[in-house]
């Protein structure tokens, strides 16, 4: 059986706390990529999307504007929006194998729409926030 997907709108979750990311944009991408490193291992935690998304999933970072230049690290893909993340967001769920089980992770109600049309689940940002 293929993995689950686990699809991280960067933008979104970074800016869901008001902790000063936008003074370094790419160091609050990195950072969110480094807790994602316990995800790709163990999955989501309890409660954070029904049925539980147990590990590991692929995990798949949609980065933009200055944190494009951001690395992969083991366990966590980056993907850098060329454009818009919601867009690049639409195109990793769109291109997912048929009947994979893809979760997103956004507050954007917008992106929310687009990829629940596109059979993925939503969860917001709390599940990957400490």
């Amino acid at each position: 059986m293929t993995a689950a997907l686990l699809v991280v709108d960067a933008a979104n979750v970074v800016g869901s706390v008001p902790d000063g990311w936008w003074r370094d944009r790419l160091g609050a991408a990195a950072r969110l990529r480094d807790r994602l490193v316990g995800c790709a291992a163990d999955g989501l935690p309890a409660g954070a999307v029904t049925p539980p998304l147990a590990g590991p999933p692929e995990v798949v970072l949609v980065v933009e504007g200055a944190a494009r230049s951001l690395a992969s690290v083991p366990g966590v893909g980056v993907e850098a929006a060329d454009g818009s993340g919601d867009d690049r967001v639409v195109e990793v769920v769109a291109a997912r194998e048929p009947g994979r089980r893809c979760v997103v992770v956004t507050a954007d109600r917008g992106l929310r729409a687009r990829v629940t049309a596109l059979g993925a689940e939503v969860t917001g940002p709390r599940a990957v926030r400490p």
